[in-house]
């Protein structure tokens, strides 16, 4: 039995089907999908998004297709940056030995720009050709990309025959239907323009762009009539919505719960208040946890960065102690992940209820921390009250502090992540420095007994859909040494032995900021740049400056084009963009003013 098999064989042995049962559909006459993940099969099942497509496409009979699961496997070889299947093994799928490349759709899920990258492995892993003019209908898999680090579908424009924009659960059975629909009676209109109709579905190859020397583009336009000017991500109701979307159908041993979809606020940096905030039904989750209880799971991840949003959390909390509760009598535990919270969102209620779970973390801190219970996480951003004005924020000192106070008060927090962003326009080296102050002045509040206080400096993006897109961003090296700054300040306010023992300062990857940098704002020509260090064996994580400037520039791109304020009418991501170019002129003229104060 091959590697892969067996391999496959155990993962499908230890997963528990959550959702509801439904009637296996038959795959004669249906289209076969692969959705393949980036990731190990563990964190596959956090994929909310993959993970409820796989749920609507093989649940419901109007769909014409079967779907399967692929991820980067433990067996798989690895070589670099490349991925191959052992001993010349197909790289297959979860549920069936043949070959992923044989699959009619494969889609693929990049969670953020700097993992670009990893569309070119999975498709040079599957044996699928990696430009989409390079595959052929009816031999290679139609492929189709969606997930937050598609949010510019530009680099990938020539790989990708398709993005699904926002929430796919409409646009890509639709996208079935007609691929279906095609390969029974392909018709006068191309494939590609029939699916570019499709709202919600990006067709790169339905657009032609001129572009501009050193970077971007002049203009954009569609290649026939019945293509749209531009594609609007759809984002629906919550009766829309299946469960799968809220709850993951699978689990491995823990669960993934989502409450809320979107934020109640629009930060001008984050894509988080670009939807409706919408909250999914108490009695969905809390007989969802029924489920889990009733299965022996327990480990649940609230994977919600907004959870404290949700209006039934204090319920859905107790659900889960009650249960907590039952477990313990039997002499085991039941252990909650959550996502971060926002300061001025926490509550005395909300804090005790943590607590009585017990053992408690914070999601983006429980991955990676040593210690990661009791533990919560807040976002200032800013140390500089005007500053977190400007950008949209609500997150004032005095909540911050109020919310400290209230960790403090509840003896259950020793703890606290601060995240913080650098490099931003309108930021000054005085409002770097007040950082160190601002993680001192935390702790004090926090305690001075075997308390901590973790600093997360991250670099300002101009993401693509927000408000801040056409900012400036600072160089990756500089956003390095601001961190080295901001270390030292805090060392020398606290003493040696004190940031020793409580304090801790990260800052991001240089080589992951370098290729967001160009993903994030980058054009077609982007993506030609990242299969040409992928063929020459650059590793993305140790990726450097001057490597990427000499490939963008093989390429006639200049690597400084894509920190700039990009001011130009048309952006590379034109067609899917919505944003009020009113109010990006707004934003930047206030961060200009500040900018210039002596």
């Amino acid at each position: 039995m091959s590697l892969l098999t067996q391999e496959t064989a155990r993962i499908r042995a230890g997963e528990i089907f959550l959702a509801d049962p439904y009637e296996p559909k038959a795959p004669a006459g249906r289209l076969r999908v692969v959705l393949a993940m980036p990731y190990g099969h563990a964190y596959s099942l956090m994929c909310s998004g993959p993970m409820a497509l796989y749920d609507l496409i093989n649940r419901d009979p109007g769909i014409p297709a079967v779907a399967e699961r692929a991820v980067e496997y433990d067996g798989l070889v690895r070589d670099g940056a490349r991925l191959r299947a052992p001993a010349g093994e197909p790289y297959r799928s979860i549920e069936s030995p043949a070959p992923v490349a044989g699959a009619d759709v494969v889609g693929i899920s990049v969670t953020n720009a700097g993992g670009l990258h990893q569309v070119l492995r999975l498709l040079d892993l599957a044996g699928i050709p990696r430009r989409a003019a390079d595959r052929l209908p009816g031999r290679h898999p139609l492929v189709v990309g969606g997930g937050p680090g598609l949010t510019n579908p530009e680099p990938l424009a020539d790989y990708l025959d398709a993005v699904a924009l926002g929430e796919a659960e409409q646009s890509v059975p639709e996208l079935l239907r007609v691929v279906h629909a095609h390969r029974l009676d392909p018709g006068p209109v191309p494939l590609h323009q029939q699916l570019a109709r499709i709202p919600g579905l990006y067709v790169p190859a339905a657009y032609e762009h001129e572009l501009a020397p050193g970077g971007g583009i002049r203009a954009v336009r569609p290649v026939a009539p019945t293509v749209p000017d531009r594609v609007h991500a759809p984002y629906l109701s919550v009766a829309e919505l299946p469960a799968a979307h809220f709850c993951s159908p699978i689990s491995d041993g823990s669960a993934v719960i989502t409450p809320v979809l979107g934020c109640l606020h629009g930060c001008h940096f984050c894509t988080l208040g670009v939807p409706d905030f919408r909250q999914a039904p108490l009695d969905l989750l809390t007989s969802y946890v029924d489920r889990l209880e009733a299965h022996g799971i327990r480990q649940i991840i609230i994977s919600a960065p907004t959870f404290t949003q949700y209006r039934h959390k204090q319920a859905l909390l107790e659900h889960i102690r009650a249960y907590a509760d039952r477990a313990a009598a039997k002499g085991e535990k039941v252990t909650a992940i959550i996502g971060s919270v926002r300061a001025d969102e926490i509550t005395a209620d909300y804090l005790t209820a943590l607590s009585e779970l017990g053992d408690f973390g914070h999601l983006f801190t429980e991955l990676a921390l040593d210690r990661p219970r009791g533990i919560v996480t807040i976002a200032p951003e800013f140390a500089a009250g005007d500053l977190v004005a400007l950008y949209g924020k609500t997150l004032k000192r005095e909540r911050v502090d109020k919310a400290v106070d209230l960790c403090r008060t509840s003896g259950h927090v020793s703890a606290v992540m601060l995240y913080f962003i650098v490099g931003a326009p309108g930021e000054t080296a005085a409002d770097r420095h007040a950082i160190a102050d601002y993680a001192r002045d935390v702790r004090k509040r926090l305690g001075d007994g075997d308390t901590a206080v973790i600093v997360k400096v991250t670099q300002f993006q101009p993401t693509p859909g927000t408000l801040g897109q056409r900012l400036a961003m600072a160089a990756p090296d500089t956003v390095q040494e601001y961190v080295r700054q901001i270390t030292e300040t805090l060392r020398d306010l606290v003493g040696p032995a004190a940031f020793a023992r409580h304090y801790r300062v990260e800052g991001p990857s240089a080589a992951r900021m370098h290729l967001e940098a160009v993903c994030l704002r980058g054009d077609r020509r982007v993506g030609h740049v990242l299969e040409d260090l992928y063929d020459t064996g650059a590793d993305p994580a140790t990726i450097t400056r001057s490597r990427l400037a000499a490939a963008l520039a093989a390429h006639g791109l200049d690597y400084d084009h894509h920190l700039r304020h990009m001011d130009e009418p048309v952006l590379p991501w034109h067609t899917v963009d919505s944003v009020n170019r009113a109010a990006e002129q707004q934003l930047a003229n206030a961060l200009a003013k500040r900018e210039a104060r002596p």
